[in-house]
Order: C-alpha cells, then sequence, then structure tokens
C-alpha cells in the first residue's frame, strides 16, 4: 500500500510541477558516475583495434558498478532516513518518484513546438524541437517538425513515463533509479558507432531487456487509452500490430505505433542525422496530414496511458 501511495503522490506532483529545475537531478549524477567509470575503464580495455573483447569486458564492468551503485546509494539514504523518521523517509520516496517521472517536462517542451507552429515561427519552432529530439532540424518543414514533436512524445511515452512507473510501483523509488540508471547508460553508451560498438554494447542490449515488457504494456494500454479518449482505437490496435517492429529498437515502435494508429496519420520516416540520411521504414498509414494539434493528443495519450499503469498495478498490488 506504501508503494502505491508514493507513486500516487510522484504522479500528482509531476502533473504539478514538472522536473524540478533548481534541483541537481539524480539522474544527472548517475551520468557524471559513468562518465567517470568509462574514463577510468577506457585506460585499462585500451583503442578499439585488436580489444573488442576487452572493450565489450570493460562495457560490462560498468554497467554493473552504476547498476551497484544506482541502488546501494538510494538504499543508504533511504535507510538513514527510516532511523532519524519514518515520515521523512515516505516524504524522501515521494519526492524521489515524483523526479523520477517526466510527464510534465515532456508535456511542457512538446507544448513549447506547438505554440510556435501556431504562431506560424517555424523557425523557432524548428530550435524548440531541437531541443527533445536527435535529429538535424533546421530545414524541416511544419509537417516534419510535427512529426518529430510527436514521435518523441509517443517514444518517451514508455521510456520517461511508463516504464519507470511500472518498476516504482513493483519495487518503489529503488527499482526506479535502477531502471533509470539502465535507460541512462543505453542513452550515453548505446550508440552504434566505432567509440560505442563493444564498449556500449551491454548498456543497450541490457536497455532493450529492461524495457521490453513495459514498452508492450505501454502500447496495449496506450491502445486503450484511446478508445477511452475518443480517439481511433481500432486503427490504433491494427497498426500497432503492423508497424510495431518498424525500428531498430524491439521496443522504440510500440507506442509510437499505437499513437501514429490512434491519430490516424504517419510517422517515422526518413531522417537526418549529423548531416547525413538515414532511411527509416514509415510507421502508421496517413488517413489525414499531420497538424500541430496532434502534439497536445499525443500528449493527452501520454497522460491516459500513465493513468490505466497506475490503476492496472494498483489493482493487481490490491487483489494479488
Amino acid at each position: 500500500m506504501k508503494i502505491l501511495c508514493v507513486c500516487l503522490i510522484g504522479m500528482i506532483l509531476d502533473w504539478i510541477f514538472g522536473d524540478p529545475v533548481w534541483l541537481y537531478h539524480p539522474v544527472r549524477i548517475i551520468g557524471k558516475w559513468i562518465s567517470f567509470l568509462e574514463k577510468i575503464l577506457r585506460k585499462f580495455a585500451g583503442d578499439q583495434e585488436g580489444n573488442e573483447k576487452k572493450l565489450l569486458i570493460a562495457g560490462g564492468i560498468l554497467w554493473i558498478l552504476v547498476i551497484l551503485a544506482s541502488a546501494a546509494v538510494p538504499m543508504g539514504i533511504l535507510y538513514l532516513a527510516e532511523k532519524f523518521s519514518p515520515c521523512a523517509a515516505f516524504v524522501l520516496e515521494c519526492f524521489w518518484c515524483y523526479q523520477l517521472l517526466a510527464a510534465r517536462s515532456l508535456g511542457k517542451e512538446s507544448k513549447k513546438v506547438y505554440k510556435k507552429l501556431i504562431q506560424d515561427d517555424l523557425s523557432e519552432a524548428r530550435l524548440a524541437v531541437s531541443m527533445i529530439v536527435g535529429r538535424d532540424t533546421e530545414n524541416l518543414t511544419v509537417e516534419g517538425v510535427t512529426k518529430a514533436a510527436v514521435e518523441t512524445v509517443a517514444e518517451n511515452t514508455n521510456d520517461g513515463v511508463i516504464a519507470p512507473l511500472i518498476y516504482m510501483l513493483i519495487g518503489g523509488p529503488i527499482l526506479g533509479f535502477v531502471y533509470k540508471a539502465v535507460n541512462t547508460m543505453d542513452s550515453m553508451l548505446g550508440y552504434k558507432n566505432e567509440k560505442y560498438l563493444y564498449f556500449g554494447r551491454v548498456a543497450a542490449k541490457m536497455d532493450d531487456v529492461a524495457g521490453f515488457i513495459p514498452a508492450r504494456i505501454s502500447a496495449l494500454l496506450m491502445i486503450l487509452a484511446s478508445c477511452l479518449l475518443g480517439m481511433d482505437g481500432k486503427n490504433a490496435l491494427w497498426i500497432w500490430k503492423r508497424d510495431q517492429r518498424k525500428h531498430a529498437s524491439p521496443n522504440a515502435a510500440q507506442t509510437e505505433a499505437v499513437c501514429a494508429g490512434a491519430l490516424q496519420v504517419q510517422l517515422a520516416g526518413d531522417a537526418w542525422y549529423f548531416g547525413k540520411k538515414h532511411e527509416k521504414d514509415t510507421i502508421g498509414d496517413p488517413i489525414r496530414d499531420i497538424e500541430p494539434r496532434d502534439i497536445l493528443r499525443s500528449e493527452k495519450l501520454m497522460i491516459g496511458t500513465e493513468v490505466l499503469t497506475f490503476l492496472l498495478f494498483s489493482g493487481i498490488r490490491l487483489f494479488f
């Protein structure tokens, strides 16, 4: 029951306040720890040529050390807080749950893009969307900017909201920290380039493992949310079944496919990264042209999915 309470309070705080930018975020601390370990372990592993196995092992050691620290540090702090005051420990857990969710922040950043688009300020819309996507944005059209924003909200519905919430509903904020550590390592190391192909392989694969079940739960609950919100739930289900594997990651296209189907638009397709064109499959069918208001609709889907996730796991915890 305590876990349900801290998660619910964390969700509500996130909806109201968003990311507390005035405070050093724990994920940034995890990121600093990853960077520190990478520098040390690369010295032992050596350069890329001829040291692929060493780099793979070094990346695995880094993953283990980051996970251990991400669990042990908050556990230690929580233990001390419990000794001081159970009430203080409860407040701390609520605050951590709040910090580990990103629904308000994701919605806030996507709304910046929406506002610039409806003001017909394409250059500022491109700038706003560049803050939340990794692709080149300087030549994007209105349609391109809108698609980029919707795709980001759809994909990060799982990574930034539903997956951490599921882990916290299972094991409290400690397990939430472990998931965020796995996700952060993938964000920092999980690239298929010369520098990280071997060193970051464990981080990339373990993120796929950690997100596999939550991504599919997210997709199914988003389909239900689309029905409850008056969107095209039937098409969401069809597109999810058809297009859920149209991504290099086994998890990334899950919620993106549902969102495309629910909104009756086509997402993904070719994109430019660092001046180079990358050919990608499209997701969804262009039943209608995408429009700026689809950014707001994708946010509604995200919040609806989050609420359904909490209700589902609350029911499981209470009755089983």
